[in-house]
Formats: structure tokens, C-alpha cells, sequence
């Protein structure tokens, strides 16, 4: 593979509005299907402020990870999200989760508790608990689904063999590490940090590639395109940055929102792009002109946002509070968008 270093910051690229004159057909159809389809609906799912959402590789299942030191799991039926479970047994917030790449039944939880845990939908049980040395705050699945990396508040990711539940290697790194990542490929792993940069390592040597100057303040996310072609990072910024995987190249930024980018995600076929901050929206940009194809509608803050993996629904999680005098309960609620109008 070529590696080659864009020299230029991507805060230093013109902000880019593409013409709508120019808009492609994949636009024309989506702006059409979000027309039909650009309803939201709201589920309970925790007792306070979900920081997670995720599905499951076959999209038949989506979790939830709360502060409420739960996770739960909804079967999507048709135009709603049915709860089938409720996970319990970490001692503090699940922070995040993610599912086995191609295993539909298992995923794992990152907690506070210095623990992470597997679960197996089918038992409804825990498979595993992994102890770790620090509060767990981030956790990505290898695509081949051999190991489980971990970050934790003091800056030490940690790579588990999903088999043996151990340790496989330990790295402490000099900076404020954020969300990690593999590439597609399970050969290279990527860390955002809070110099802005993004940082890259050859896996499984672990051995530093390159870093690059991202955004001027804190890279807080990154999230790559199904396709192979894209990953995408999110800054304090405000903005969010479009790279070519295999030139490590900026290519475009997206500028509507205002507030830090907290969350991102990719659609099934790689063509949009959901990004959301403390705006009281989410941006819906096609990927490759950077234009504006939706916008959804929040009252509160976005933590965090996930792509249906073959239908263009979104689920995400929200800051609501509930009821119009206690202002100081967390509703719990995961939501979906992209259902009929008329359902």
C-alpha cells in the first residue's frame, strides 16, 4: 500500500457547499425517499442518557448502552424497534458498544467499571467478562473478528483475543486518545487524539505509520465507509473531515454544524453521511459532493448516531429529559428515522 501524508490540514481547505445544480441522481432518489419517509419515532430503552447505539451485522437488532450501567436489545419489526432485552451486570456507565462483525448474536460492552463483557443474544447471557486496568471509554471489533480493542480514560488501549479473553497486547500512548478503529483491511489501526491529529499503526506489529494533522483542536471521532474508500473524522472544530484510505488524503469537509462533532456514521452503501454535535440536528450529506441530502430535527444534544447496515434508517440517541417539570430526568430513549410518513 502507498502512504501518502496530505501536507494540508483539512481546516485549511475551502469549505465546500456543492451546487445543487450539479446534484446527482443518488441525491434525487434519496431527497425523494426522505420526502416519504422522514419520520422519527422514539422507544424507551434506559432509566438515564443512552451514550451508545449500535446494530448488529444482519441489522435485525440494534443495542443500546446506557449510564444507567445497562445495554439493551430491540428486534427491528417493520417500522418499530421491539425491546427484547435488558443486559445487567457492569457496575458503572456502559460508555460503548459494538457487535461481532459477522456474528449477529454476540456483542460487547465498554464500561467504566474497568471491565468489558461479551454477550450472546441467544442465552441472553454473559459469555465473558474481561478485566482491565482502567475505565473503559472506547471499543472497536477487528473485521475479522479475532480481537476486541479497548481504550480507557488513562489513555492505554488494550487488544483481547475474543477466544482466550486475553490480553494480546498493551499500548499506553502520550496522548488523549479518543475513538479507535480498524481499517477494513485488519491491517492497520487508527486512533483520533486530542492534538487534533490522527494517529496510525501497522497491525498486528503496532508499530507507529504516520500522523497526521487532522484539525487544529481536539479529533474527537472516526468511522470507516463499508466500501474500503473513506474514513471520516470529527473535530471540536466543528468540522467534519473526509479521507481517502488509501492516500490518507483529505478530500472534503463538511461545515453545517456549529458544535464539536461528537458522533458519526456511514450508510450501508457508503453514499451518506450522519454527523451530529450538540446542534439540535443531524446532518445527512452525500458523501461524495458534500451536499446537504437531509437534516433531522433534535431537541437536545446528539450522542450518538448509527446507520442501519442494508436500509437507509438511522438510530441515535439523544439528551432528553422527560416531561415538561422535571427537567432533570434523563428520558432514556433510543429513536429511529426514516420511517413512512404514514406509519
Amino acid at each position: 500500500m502507498t502512504v501518502t501524508r496530505s501536507n494540508t490540514p483539512c481546516s485549511v481547505i475551502t469549505r465546500q457547499r456543492a451546487s445543487s445544480k450539479m446534484a446527482s441522481r443518488y441525491y434525487q432518489e434519496m431527497q425523494e425517499s426522505f420526502r416519504n419517509n422522514n419520520k422519527s419515532r422514539e422507544f424507551p430503552a434506559h432509566s438515564a442518557k443512552v451514550h451508545s447505539v449500535a446494530w448488529s451485522c444482519d441489522g435485525r437488532r440494534l443495542a443500546s448502552g446506557s449510564f444507567d450501567k445497562t445495554a439493551s436489545v430491540f428486534v427491528l419489526e417493520k417500522d418499530r424497534l421491539v425491546k427484547e432485552n435488558n443486559y445487567r451486570g457492569h457496575g458503572d456507565s456502559v460508555d460503548q458498544l459494538c457487535w461481532h462483525p459477522t456474528n449477529p448474536d454476540v456483542f460487547v460492552t465498554a464500561s467504566g467499571d474497568k471491565t468489558i463483557r461479551i454477550w450472546d443474544v441467544r442465552t441472553t447471557k454473559c459469555t465473558a467478562t474481561v478485566n482491565t486496568k482502567g475505565e473503559n471509554i472506547n471499543i472497536c471489533w477487528s473485521p475479522d473478528g479475532q480481537t476486541i480493542a479497548v481504550g480507557n480514560k488513562d489513555d492505554v488501549v488494550t487488544f483481547i483475543d475474543v477466544k482466550s479473553h486475553r490480553s494480546r497486547a498493551e499500548e499506553q500512548f502520550k496522548f488523549e486518545v479518543n475513538e479507535i478503529s480498524w481499517n477494513n483491511d485488519n491491517d492497520m489501526f487508527f486512533l483520533t487524539n486530542g492534538n487534533g491529529c490522527i494517529n496510525i499503526l501497522s497491525y498486528p506489529e503496532l508499530k507507529p505509520i504516520q500522523s497526521i494533522n487532522a484539525h487544529p483542536s481536539n479529533c474527537i471521532c472516526i468511522k470507516f465507509d463499508p466500501t474500503g474508500k473513506y474514513f471520516a473524522t470529527g473535530s471540536a472544530d466543528a468540522l467534519v473531515s473526509l479521507w481517502t484510505v488509501e492516500e490518507l488524503v483529505c478530500v472534503r469537509c463538511f461545515s453545517r454544524l456549529d458544535w464539536p462533532v461528537r458522533t458519526l456514521s456511514f450508510s450501508h452503501d457508503g453514499k451518506m453521511l450522519a454527523s451530529a454535535s450538540e446542534d439540535h440536528f443531524i446532518d445527512i450529506a452525500e458523501v461524495e459532493t458534500g451536499e446537504k441530502l437531509w437534516e433531522v430535527q433534535c431537541e437536545s444534544p446528539t450522542f450518538t448516531v448509527a446507520w442501519h447496515p442494508k436500509r437507509p434508517l438511522l438510530a441515535y440517541a439523544c439528551d432528553d429529559k422527560e416531561g415538561k417539570y422535571d427537567n432533570n430526568r434523563e428520558a432514556g430513549t433510543v429513536k429511529l428515522f426514516g420511517l413512512p410518513n404514514d406509519s
